[in-house]
């Protein structure tokens, strides 16, 4: 990989790959633009469905990249949306279409647990229970170490 000359833009690109490797493995897929959308999907539909100081909170653990994605286009007004299961993967099913369709409960799943692996567990239990029972079903149950 070429370097950009700046320490903290190198390893920001190096722990997003780490990232996108592992949905790739999570989700048995190695097209790395289904990782990218998958990821950026339900980073999406999940920021807009927390409140805001909880999308402050998961950011502050993500990687500069990652979070720069967090943060594309958000507006906090009327934050959280209050959208359910059907509403959250239609949005994750709206972003996997830039990367050919598939499917986004498989994407969420799999963001979830990597988001489970790279976020510290107390984190990962903070937002699990932000969201509503039929939602926090897609990130299943937290496992211990």
């Amino acid at each position: 990989m070429a370097a950009t000359g700046l320490a903290s833009f190198d390893r920001t690109i190096q722990e997003t790959n780490v990232w996108l490797h592992d949905i790739e493995r999570e989700l048995h897929d190695t097209r790395r633009q289904m990782a990218y959308h998958a990821l950026r999907g339900v980073l999406f539909a999940l920021r807009d469905r927390l409140i805001v100081t909880e999308v402050f909170d998961l950011s502050a653990q993500l990687p500069m990249l990652i979070r720069g994605i967090l943060f594309e286009g958000y507006k906090p007004t009327g934050k959280p949306e209050k959208y359910h299961r059907e509403e959250f993967l239609a949005r994750v099913s709206k972003e996997l279409q830039q990367a050919g369709g598939g499917n986004p409960e498989a994407a969420a799943r799999a963001v979830f647990r990597v988001l489970h692996q790279h976020v510290s567990a107390g984190e990962v239990e903070k937002l699990r229970h932000a969201l509503p029972r039929d939602l926090r079903t897609l990130w299943g149950e937290p496992t211990t170490p």
